[in-house]
């Protein structure tokens, strides 16, 4: 047993599994690794597709890191901080969920040399904090360029080099428009700080059928409802939209009620009490004269009545998130209460609600409204996996149309950036006098991992690729990079890919703090020992590759 302090002792048990020192660390490097290994081949735009099987039966096909990593299962605790990553850099910039990996992997990797050398990993932690420092520096003041965020064609064609490596490049053209449309509607700005929250207000459709090129972006909201009532119009013409949180049917009991009724009489007077709760509420509702009527909770048929009567559409049961985005795109006000309702509350700035089929299912269009802050995105398509593979490659390209509004800097792509980091860093570690300038120099060396992988995976000589590439640095400027469809070394300026800045910071500071935290783990212990037909399982220290790749 042993402590921090006399009060606080930590009892190792009989069936506590404690591994510690050089073997931990060398473990949780070869597991980062094989993470990277089972995502390398998904870089660039000759990436592979990966075919992934959920517990369920169903299939997965796609190369995007992120959706990759969150189907499978493994039991290493270093393995899971890496697949973490890749949601970290999903969730922050949405684009370079695979460059993460491989470059953290990378760094892993050339720290287990100084490792086996006997270096403290406390001295190689701080030959990267200072490489991770410098290369900030780097990308903000000596690599990135300004970008107009009013140039238009400029903006789509970065958003193009992002979705050049992506199953939905061969309509990148329709892609990039929907994008940059849908971030343009949703944007907010106040007090000179733009908000775009595409998560909430950009609202993706899926529906099988027709082709991709009949994928739009809709100036308001589609929901798949239909109108509650079958003699409800399902046209109107510039409506007036009431949007309600509370139900418009009898008001149940507040706590548990029980009511004894000694005659039939009673009876009467409480459907009576009912009925004209109904009609009270519905009158409040008719006296701000809307068109439509649309509630999260439900619409009793006496209330149905007598919105029909006064000639109002309604849709009941939204979800909360549908119902907050058609508030913003009409301009209407979600009421809790029906005795609140004002005629400021009305949203009035649509043009046109409109009941339509699509496929087998009704749907509620709610269109032509003026400056909507929300949209919904149609995709069409001939099957449901190629909606969702598509839909991934929206949601990166939408992020990036995000990054660059946000943060209007850009870097060149195709292993450029990483080759003139690089080479800058190299250059810089020569004047680090002590030891750390080897872990130093290995972190510009990791670099280079991104152009490696992107002529490997287009089948071209990387040793001779590499070296051109480093020779073009040395003489011609940094914008040089690796075409990654044919292997050859292009100027990215006049080949025209770029990447947001925003993206590659994130990826470098992910994958620099990865690497420094499973370096500083050296014990893992558990107290976990399943049992399965007799046998220990692996614990968490021993999973190889073969089973992380299971």
């Amino acid at each position: 047993m042993f402590g921090s302090t006399p009060n606080t002792v930590l009892v190792l048990s009989p069936n506590t599994k404690r591994d510690s020192g050089r073997k931990v660390q060398r473990e949780n490097i070869q597991a980062g690794k094989a993470i990277a290994d089972v995502i390398r081949t998904c870089v660039g735009p000759q990436a592979r597709l990966k075919m992934l099987m959920d517990p369920m039966g169903g299939i997965v096909m796609t190369n995007d890191g992120n959706a990759i990593l969150r189907e499978i299962t493994v039991q290493h605790p270093a393995a899971k901080s890496m697949i973490e990553i890749a949601r970290t850099q999903d969730e922050e910039v949405g684009d370079g969920t695979t460059s993460v990996i491989v470059l953290a992997g990378e760094m892993l990797a050339t720290a287990e040399l100084f490792l086996e050398q006997n270096m403290h990993p406390t001295v190689i932690i701080r030959a990267y904090r200072q490489a991770l420092e410098d290369m900030i520096t780097i990308l903000n003041d000596q690599v990135s360029i300004e970008l107009d965020c009013n140039d238009r064609n400029k903006m789509i064609q970065v958003i193009n080099s992002c979705i050049g490596t992506k199953f939905i490049r061969r309509w990148s053209e329709l892609a990039c428009q929907i994008a940059l449309d849908a971030v343009y509607t949703v944007m907010l700005e106040e007090n000179g700080r733009r908000e775009i929250d595409i998560k909430r207000y950009a609202k993706v459709e899926k529906i099988p059928g027709a082709t991709m090129e009949d994928s739009v972006v809709l100036k308001g909201v589609m929901i798949n409802k239909d109108v509650t009532h079958p003699k409800m119009r399902r046209y109107i013409k510039n409506p007036r939209i009431v949007l309600l949180d509370c139900p418009l049917e009898y008001k149940k009991g507040e706590s548990q009620t029980n009511i004894e009724i000694m005659n039939e009489a009673d009876f009467t007077k409480i459907l009576e009490l009912e009925e004209e709760h109904v009609k009270k509420v519905c009158e409040e509702v008719i006296s701000v004269k809307p068109d439509v009527v649309i509630t999260e909770k439900g619409i009793s048929d006496l209330a149905q009545h007598f919105l029909v009567k006064a000639g109002i559409s309604a849709i009941r049961r939204l979800r909360k998130s549908d119902i907050n985005r058609i508030a913003r795109a009409c301009g209407a006000t979600v009421v809790n209460r029906t005795e609140e309702l004002k005629e400021e509350d009305v949203g009035t700035r649509a043009g046109l609600f409109e009941i339509k089929k699509l496929g087998d299912d009704y749907f509620c269009f709610i269109t032509e409204c003026k400056d909507p802050k929300a949209c919904t995105i149609i995709l069409r398509g001939a099957s449901k996996d190629i909606l969702n593979e598509t839909e991934r490659n929206l949601q990166d390209a939408l992020h990036v149309a995000r990054n660059l509004l946000i943060d209007p800097k850009l870097v060149p792509g195709g292993g450029a950036v990483e080759m003139a980091v690089s080479r800058l860093l190299t250059e810089k570690a020569a004047g680090l006098a002590s030891v750390e300038q080897w872990p130093y120099k290995a972190i510009a060396q990791a670099l280079e991992i991104i152009p490696r992988t992107l002529a490997q995976n287009c089948g071209a000589n990387t040793i001779r690729t590499l070296t051109g590439l480093r020779a073009k640095h040395a003489t011609e400027g940094t914008t040089w990079g690796i075409d990654g469809e044919t292997g050859k070394l292009v100027d990215m300026k006049e080949y025209g890919i770029w990447e947001p800045l925003s993206v590659k910071l994130q990826t470098y500071k992910t994958a620099v703090e990865t690497a420094i935290l499973l370096l500083r783990i050296d014990d893992i212990v558990s107290g976990i020992k399943k049992k399965k037909d007799g046998h220990e399982t692996a614990q968490p220290s021993q999973v190889t590759e073969e089973s992380m790749k299971e």
